[in-house]
Formats: structure tokens, C-alpha cells, sequence
């Protein structure tokens, strides 16, 4: 039998609790809106965000996956969060997987250009990955990346996700197959 990690939350806790907001050193991290479309579709338009996370929106998609969100935190499989400063969408950070049994979750991460280079991105994945450890009880939360993303690597080590090794081959993006970095940030981690 193998064995199982108690996750301090009960099952079932998530689709019975609000999606929470959550504050991160001058960031506002909340639950997507409807009206939060045209943030999503300016990121998705970015040729750097389509190239790390392979793929554009239409407007219909926006909306689609703004809309996904809720019934990803009701199934407790998922987490998305609009990243805000002074009330404007400037990224997201959301947990694209999470196993609670496991005491596992993955994390993603994009900030629109015009903010780049504020550290937003690793000061919102740092404050989901605290959140996830003291909140939902993981032990857990990985980070993938491909190797030519220099940036990523940097905003993941910034957040305090250590780097673990090289996944061969892993992710198909438009140019081709991409090795994968793996980071991972522990629940005993400082």
C-alpha cells in the first residue's frame, strides 16, 4: 500500500472556503473576473509569454479561462490568481496542479512587460508558495521551466524554489522539444 501524505485540510475544504486573497509585499494576489479579459488577452499577445507558455488567445479563450478557474478551486485541482498592484492586473501566478494527498502542487507564473523587471513575478510566486504550504498543508511545490528561459530561472530561484535538476526533452513549445529545468520549494524550506 503506498503511502499517503495527510494534508492538513480536509477534503472538500477548498470547494467549501472562498478563494482567498492574498497579500504580497505591495501585491494584491485575487481571484480572476470577467472583467480581467483584456489583461489576459494583452499577456497572451506578448510573443514571450507565447513562447514559454505555448499558446495565444482569442477573446472568447480569455474568457474561457478566466471562467475555468472557480471549478478548478470547487475540484481542487487548481488556483489561479490575478496579480494587481495599485488595483491593475500587472501578471498571474496560479497553482496549475494540485494533489493534495500527495501534498504536491505546481506553480506557473507570467507578468505583462511593461512590469518586468520589479520582481513582481517572484514575489507572488513566493507568496503562493507560503500560502500553500501554511494554508493548504502541501509539502511540496515544483516549478518547470525550459532551459533556454533564462528569466524564469531567475524569478524561480528569487522565490527561493531550488534547482533540482534537468528533465530531457519535456516540454514541446513552437520551436521544437526543450529540456526542462525542475525547481522545487519545500514546506521546511526558509
Amino acid at each position: 500500500m503506498p503511502f499517503l501524505v495527510e494534508p492538513l485540510l480536509p477534503p472538500g475544504w477548498m470547494a467549501a472556503t472562498a478563494q482567498p486573497v492574498i497579500h504580497a509585499d505591495g501585491l494584491v494576489l485575487r481571484p480572476w473576473r470577467c472583467s480581467d479579459r483584456p489583461a489576459v488577452l494583452a499577456a497572451y499577445a506578448d510573443p514571450d509569454i507565447q513562447r514559454w507558455h505555448c499558446r495565444s488567445m482569442t477573446e472568447d479563450e480569455a474568457g474561457d479561462w478566466i471562467a475555468a478557474w472557480p471549478g478548478r478551486w470547487r475540484n481542487e485541482t487548481g488556483a489561479g490568481w490575478a496579480v494587481t498592484e495599485a488595483s491593475e492586473v500587472v501578471g498571474q501566478v496560479s497553482l496549475r496542479r494540485i494533489v493534495p494527498a500527495e501534498g504536491l502542487a505546481e506553480v506557473s507564473y507570467w507578468v505583462l512587460p511593461a512590469v518586468r523587471g520589479r520582481r513582481i513575478a517572484p514575489r507572488a510566486l513566493a507568496a503562493v508558495a507560503v500560502w500553500s504550504f501554511t494554508t493548504l498543508g502541501l509539502h511540496r511545490v515544483e516549478l518547470y521551466h525550459s532551459t533556454s528561459n533564462v528569466a524564469s530561472c531567475k524569478v524561480a530561484q528569487r522565490a527561493g524554489f531550488t534547482a533540482e535538476g534537468t528533465k530531457r526533452g519535456e516540454g514541446h513549445h513552437a520551436d521544437g522539444w526543450h529540456d526542462m529545468h525542475i525547481h522545487a520549494r519545500l514546506a521546511s524550506d526558509p
